[in-house]
């Protein structure tokens, strides 16, 4: 009995206090692991880093520093830790295999946090198809289509294509033809469809609209009206000037004429 006793302390002694130093280990591990993380947000927060890079980076630090606090706590004990290392490798292989349609989303939306070719309320052409951005998320970007429809896109074919950033810069030009008779004043047309884009309030004055001949058609002589305006004012100015410019260009005798064909006939 005596000697069971004597084994018994002598196993409590050798592998208490390395439990005990595994305990402590992690408890501390773990607080100096959040410690860390959370610096690292508030770090990124003043760097004018976006919220969820920082959020993100803030967990991923969290995860990578406990699993190297769990292996050494394991090490202390005297669990081989190479072999447990092998398999985790391996796991993470196998699952980043299984997921990489998921994490190259993942490096995509990154990058879209990072260099910013976009942002929240933007108006966008990208992956073939347009929206106003909703919210970027890590593997994903939501968009709510013109029509209101809310749009899932996944980053990686954001970032493997053209991107259109329709908001990116304060003015916007409309791209308006008119076609008018061969028999119609040129200079008479121009005039009136200067004066209804610089009747509009909303067209900029700078730069200034241009109104120009831009093609002798089969049936028509094409004039080109290009106003600038401000993103949100767009669509309403190109819808108006469309309208107006049609109804001016009628009421001062200018016909805008349709395809024809004129048709001879020979009597031999």
């Amino acid at each position: 009995m005596e000697d069971l006793l004597s084994k018994f302390y002598t196993y409590l002694m050798a592998y208490g206090i390395n439990l005990l130093a595994a305990v402590v280990i992690f408890i501390i591990g773990k607080w100096l692991a959040g410690i860390i993380s959370r610096t690292i947000e508030r770090i990124m927060i003043k760097a004018n880093t976006d919220k969820t890079l920082a959020a993100f980076s803030k967990h991923m630090c969290y995860v990578a520093l406990l699993l190297f606090v769990v292996i050494a706590a394991l090490g202390k004990l005297g669990i081989q830790t190479t072999s447990f290392i092998a398999v985790i490798g391996a796991a993470g292989l196998a699952v980043g295999l299984a997921l990489q349609g998921s994490l190259a989303n993942f490096a995509a939306g990154v990058m879209l946090i990072i260099f910013k070719p976009f942002k929240v309320g933007d108006f966008i052409d990208a992956a073939g198809t347009m929206g106003t951005v909703v919210e970027i998320q890590i593997f994903n970007t939501i968009l709510n289509h013109p029509d209101n429809r809310r749009i899932v896109v996944p980053n990686a074919q954001i970032t493997g294509g053209i991107i259109s950033n329709f908001s990116a810069i304060e003015k916007r030009r409309i791209d308006l033809t008119f076609g008018i008779s061969y028999s119609d004043n040129i200079k008479a047309a121009k005039e009136t469809l200067e004066k209804v884009v610089s009747a509009d309030p909303r067209v900029l004055k700078e730069p200034k609209p241009v109104v120009a001949v831009s093609e002798l058609g089969d049936s028509s002589v094409n004039l080109v009206c290009r106003p600038w305006v401000k993103p949100g004012d767009y669509w309403n100015v190109y819808f108006d000037t469309l309208e107006k410019g049609k109804l001016e260009l009628e009421k001062n005798g200018i016909t805008i004429p349709f395809p024809q064909n004129d048709i001879h006939i020979y009597n031999e």
